[in-house]
């Protein structure tokens, strides 16, 4: 996968699986953390629930990530 080449994903199953999983996490914990940030002025406790789900989804987000850097396609 190279930057300015054209992909078009991969033909691997688990592969595909684990791009998914690693945008609905990133992305999923980006929101969950904006979404704490405008809760704590109201609701201070359930901002702090949300802030610690989103930092650990963000961070599986980024692990997975990596994970996926280092298997090849093929």
């Amino acid at each position: 996968m190279s930057f300015f080449g054209k992909y078009n994903g991969t033909s691997n199953a688990r592969l595909l699986r684990m791009e998914r999983l690693i945008w609905i996490l990133i992305y999923g914990g980006l929101l969950t953390l904006v979404l704490a940030w405008f809760m704590e002025n109201t609701q201070a406790t359930n901002a702090t629930g949300l802030y610690a789900v989103g930092g650990v989804a963000l961070a599986l987000g980024l692990a997975v990530f990596y994970l996926r850097s280092l298997h090849k396609e093929g």
